[in-house]
Formats: structure tokens, sequence, C-alpha cells
């Protein structure tokens, strides 16, 4: 849970999938690499195997992803931002955004 000031201050972004896939060593994770419209794409983590998705789902789609967080170590590399999910079990939704630009702010 975080306070409404607290979610004032996320930053979230859309951001295109170019490539996708399974992370080694892991059950769980997806590793994206995600267009945001910045310098050069990110590489985002998501764990979200369990709840039936695979890399082939993401490539080519748009998504809101939460772009103002630190880097955070997973395996070998790091997750430079979060996508955006609802639910806490299955199915967990993913917010699709086809309709919005690459980069574009969300809030």
């Amino acid at each position: 849970m975080i306070t409404l000031d607290q979610f004032k201050q996320v930053e979230m972004k859309v951001g295109l999938v170019t490539e996708a896939v399974s992370q080694e060593g892991s059950e769980k994770l997806i590793k994206l690499t995600v267009d945001l419209k910045e310098e050069k794409p990110r590489t985002i983590f998501t764990a979200v195997r369990p709840f039936g998705y695979t890399p082939e789902y993401f490539v080519n789609k748009k998504f809101i992803f939460v772009t103002n967080l630190e880097p955070k170590k997973i395996m070998d590399d790091y997750s430079q931002g979060m996508i955006v999910a609802a639910g806490d079990e299955k199915p967990i939704f993913l917010i699709p955004a086809e309709e919005v630009a690459i980069g574009a702010q969300v809030r």
C-alpha cells in the first residue's frame, strides 16, 4: 500500500516491447526490451510466467510501465522499471496501451 502523496511521485509511461525472452535459470521471469522513446531501450523484468504469460505475448505490444524506479539487479542484469499489472491472484491483468503513443506520460 502507498499513500496518495507517494502515488503522485510514480512516473508511468507507455512503452513498446520490442523483444521478450524467458530468463534462463528462472521459472517466473520474462526479460523485456522496452522502447520508451528514450536514448536507448530499457531492460525490464516481469515475473508473470506462472500466470500463463509467454514472451511471445509481449512482443510488438504497448503497455504502461513505471519508469522512475532505481534499477534493481535481477540475476545477471538490471531491471530498469516495472510493468503495470492489476490483481494479486490468478489471473494477473496487464494494462495494454495500444492506442497511446510510445513514451507518452500516463499521468
